[in-house]
């Protein structure tokens, strides 16, 4: 039985293309299955990484019960909402630094992945 991290990525961000999705790719423990963003290259960033599915929004993304977590490479001011919101629908969470802008911000996120 093949045991493998089922990813969504919410965004088309560089440093997902140069870094993580090439390494995705040759992971034999993980699979980028859908990537999420209103970005016009969006078809064109799934096909490169192979990635089957695309979502225009992250909120969908995060209710594909097939992702089982999401690597978040988004401005850093929208870090602290959708690894909130990532956490909610359960899955797991890889976020870029800075994962928060203020302390408040960390604590209610600890608080939200701990509790879901």
């Amino acid at each position: 039985m093949k045991t493998y991290v089922r990813w969504g990525v919410l965004s088309t961000a560089q440093v997902a293309q140069d870094e993580l999705l090439p390494a995705y790719m040759k992971a034999v423990n993980a699979e980028v299955t859908a990537i999420a963003s209103s970005n016009i290259k969006v078809k064109e960033i799934a096909s490169k990484f192979e990635i089957p599915k695309i979502y225009e929004a992250y909120d969908k993304l995060l209710e594909d019960p097939e992702i089982d977590a999401v690597y978040i490479p988004l401005p850093n001011a929208l870090h602290s909402h959708w690894v909130k919101e990532a956490a909610k629908k359960g899955k797991h969470v890889l976020c870029e630094k800075p994962a928060a802008l203020t302390f408040r911000e960390t604590k209610e996120m600890i608080e939200i992945c701990r509790d879901e």
